[in-house]
């Protein structure tokens, strides 16, 4: 089952998280309902594209309103593909929001129990995922490029979790929108990280299409890494949506050549 609904024409929600914790803003945006334009037309938030700063600072402070969540509470990331994850707190809020020089550096992830903080992502295909530990709060996000996914980006959110006395099984994980098996094409050496990454697994996420050419299914070693780690598989549940087949939803760095926007992925809950 497809664990996002198209809330409106700028954002999915997380269905079932949204349902049990109305207080929760978990999702993630399209490339629909904003001020951008050519290549960035119209909904992007990416700070770091070359699009126009104020048409980005227009399309956060829209979506701010959109989540009920003020872009003063949000905090982003220079993201560089690694695994670093930020533990953050309420007193971060705003780093980020409106300037890419003020975001917390050389940073694909966060993690936080704090409320009244919005913890944001910038993609154009990478996987987005979601943590969250209904016990406490605890929430996480992260990106993870092929890059991040064989070194490991998912398995390093859960060790947080485990350093704050949460076990993985007890933690619930949503993959996002991003690109599909048939729309991502690798060369051997990305696939030779794979292998190592996932050892002697025998349903690997990838097929050959031509020498020194693989289709790879980047969600599905995301979740066998969070599986190996010990997250429970009824805790796990994977978008169906491709940011590069849904082209009415999504920008694509694929699909659209690198000339595009970017979506973000959110998280965080809200205090009355």
């Amino acid at each position: 089952m497809e664990p996002f609904i198209l809330k409106d024409t700028r954002h999915f929600l997380i269905k079932e998280w949204m349902d049990k914790f109305p207080k929760l803003v978990a999702g993630f945006t399209s490339k629909n309902g904003g001020f951008s334009e050519s290549y960035f037309s119209t909904l992007n938030l990416g700070l770091h594209v070359n699009d126009s700063i104020a048409s980005v600072r227009e399309n956060r402070q829209c979506m701010a309103e959109t989540l009920q969540f003020p872009v003063e509470n949000w905090i982003g990331a220079e993201q560089t593909h690694k695994i670093n994850i930020e533990v953050v707190a309420e007193n971060a809020a705003g780093k980020g929001s409106l300037s890419y020089d003020e975001s917390f550096k050389d940073t694909d992830g966060f993690f936080t129990f704090d409320k009244n903080i919005l913890l944001t992502l910038c993609f154009a295909d990478c996987v987005p995922l979601f943590f969250f530990h209904e016990e406490t709060g605890a929430m996480g996000v992260a990106h993870a490029g092929w890059k991040g996914t064989v070194n490991g980006i998912a398995a390093e959110m859960l060790t947080l979790y485990k350093k704050n006395g949460i076990g993985e099984k007890d933690v619930h994980v949503v993959i996002g929108p991003s690109i599909c098996r048939n729309c991502y094409v690798v060369d051997e050496p990305v696939i030779t990280l794979v292998k190592n990454r996932l050892g002697d697994q025998l349903d690997v996420p990838f097929n050959q299409i031509q020498e020194n050419q693989y289709e790879l299914d980047l969600k599905e070693v995301n979740k066998a890494i969070l599986l190996q780690a010990g997250v429970l598989e009824e805790n796990i549940q994977v978008s169906n949506f491709c940011t590069s087949c849904h082209e009415e939803h999504f920008f694509s760095h694929r699909r659209d050549k690198g000339k595009t926007g970017r979506m973000m992925s959110f998280i965080g809950w809200k205090e009355d």
